[in-house]
């Protein structure tokens, strides 16, 4: 307040003079009056003061809260902004990791395929040679018995033609014999080929 009074003193001094001229009668539009002016400079200062203490301080704590809401919600957008990129990172790198746990999940069911297949095959050609062998030993059985059973007939028809060849009857083991160590030889000389 004293500030202001002691703002006022010069207009006022300044004033009385121009106020004196004005009570004089010669005033225009454009000349300056100075009583005018000093009630408008009064009432000036009092509007200014009566503002200053009522109305300035909640305009000024309106802005400045606004101030603080709008530097809370810049902050709060920043945060929320690098959290949002810290999230998006955070999925990038999941999707990258599903991305190569799927690649490991084909391969491993790739080799797991190829492993199989070759099983499958070794156990085929196992097989198919297994039946192979059991056919040769099939047919070398078959063969020996085939071999045998011609033996015996040729045995049979030998000692069947040499009775009546000889007319003479010898037991049947004797006769055996003789012809089977008679058919061993023939069996075994180059000549019999």
């Amino acid at each position: 307040m004293r500030a202001l009074l002691r703002s006022f003193i010069p207009l006022v001094l300044f004033a009385s003079p121009a106020i004196a001229a004005e009570a004089e009668g010669g005033g225009g539009l454009m000349s300056p009056s100075g009583g005018l002016m000093f009630w408008t400079l009064l009432i000036f200062g009092a509007l200014f003061f009566i503002l200053k203490r009522f109305a300035f301080p909640p305009i000024l704590a309106a802005v400045e809260a606004r101030e603080k809401a709008l530097e809370k919600a810049i902050e709060d957008a920043k945060r929320d902004r690098e959290d949002a990129a810290k999230l998006l990172a955070e999925q990038r790198a999941g999707i990258e990791a599903a991305r190569t746990e799927a690649q490991r999940f084909i391969a491993e069911g790739r080799a797991a395929g190829e492993k199989m297949r070759a099983d499958m095959l070794e156990a085929t050609r196992a097989q198919t040679n297994e039946l192979i062998e059991r056919a040769r030993k099939d047919i070398a059985g078959e063969k020996e018995r085939a071999i045998a059973e011609l033996r015996r007939e040729a045995v049979d028809l030998a000692i069947a033609g040499a009775s009546k060849v000889i007319e003479k009857n010898m037991d049947d083991a004797d006769n055996r014999r003789l012809v089977e160590s008679f058919l061993a030889g023939i069996g075994t000389s180059p000549t019999a080929r």
